[in-house]
């Protein structure tokens, strides 16, 4: 763990000069470039707020804040760990050729989302506005939030990244996991709906503390409890701790399988 954050102080440059990298291609040649970045996330708002609003609106008072507060976390999370998993072999010439931390391509790989998620972050400003929803003062607490879900994800994209290497098939699963995953976090819908005889099950997931804290913080406009904070940094902690054993254990049999 301590030799991860000296690699991420030490090449902090590097890192930060991949990840601007993986943003310019990602939209080269796009009409509209950066502004996907926006119009993205809004999109998907639209679509999951027309299908499910219908559903949930009458229960769950200005549905489309509720829906974003969590949706664009988890849309970061999503990318997060799809950008990781092929960040080492999608950088293969590289590791050829330079002597480098190999950390430093997943951790690239979660920033770049990381801006993207920030910019997102203009999108849900605009549209509280638009529904005259109040700016919650508990907002302050969002880096906060935001620091648990780029830790967790940072985690889980370094024990991806290592399997990918050796399972091909690791980027293709993952997108079946992750659809499945959704629907067991709270993001469209609130626990009450749940019979609470199955609300152990939905406990067991990581994400829920993690989404529910920013439900909390965006449309609550509370803190989130000590236990859903515990649980955040048990959950961000373990498996930041268990990824980068794991990626450390075998980084140096990557370049046979590149």
């Amino acid at each position: 763990m301590l030799k991860l954050i000296k690699e991420i102080i030490k090449y902090r440059e590097l890192i930060w000069a991949l990840a601007l990298k993986d943003l310019r291609v990602r939209y080269k040649r796009s009409f509209l470039g950066f502004f996907w970045a926006l119009l993205h996330p809004m999109l998907m708002m639209v679509v999951y707020t027309i299908v499910f609003s219908t559903i949930f609106s009458r229960k769950i008072p200005n549905y489309a804040i509720f829906l974003v507060s969590a949706l664009f976390p988890w849309t970061f999370f999503t990318q997060s760990l799809n950008y990781s998993i092929s960040s080492i072999i999608g950088n293969s010439n590289l590791l050829k050729k330079v002597r480098i931390p190999k950390s430093v391509f997943p951790v690239s790989a979660v920033l770049s989302n990381m801006i993207n998620f920030l910019l997102s972050l203009i999108p849900l400003a605009l549209l509280i506005l638009l529904y005259r929803f109040p700016f919650h003062q508990t907002l302050v607490f969002y880096p906060v939030q935001l620091l648990f879900l780029f830790v967790f994800s940072l985690g889980i994209g370094l024990f991806l990244t290592t399997v990918n290497v050796f399972f091909r098939d690791v980027s293709q699963i993952i997108q079946v996991v992750l659809r499945a995953w959704f629907y067991f976090t709270p993001i469209i819908y609130i626990l009450d709906f749940i019979p609470t005889k199955y609300h152990i099950i939905f406990k067991c997931n990581p994400m829920y503390y993690i989404i529910d804290g920013f439900h909390q913080i965006v449309y609550y406009g509370m803190i989130p409890s000590t236990t859903s904070t515990i649980m955040s940094f048990i959950f961000c902690f373990a498996s930041l701790l268990i990824g980068n054993f794991i990626f450390r254990r075998y980084q140096d049999t990557f370049i046979y399988y590149l």
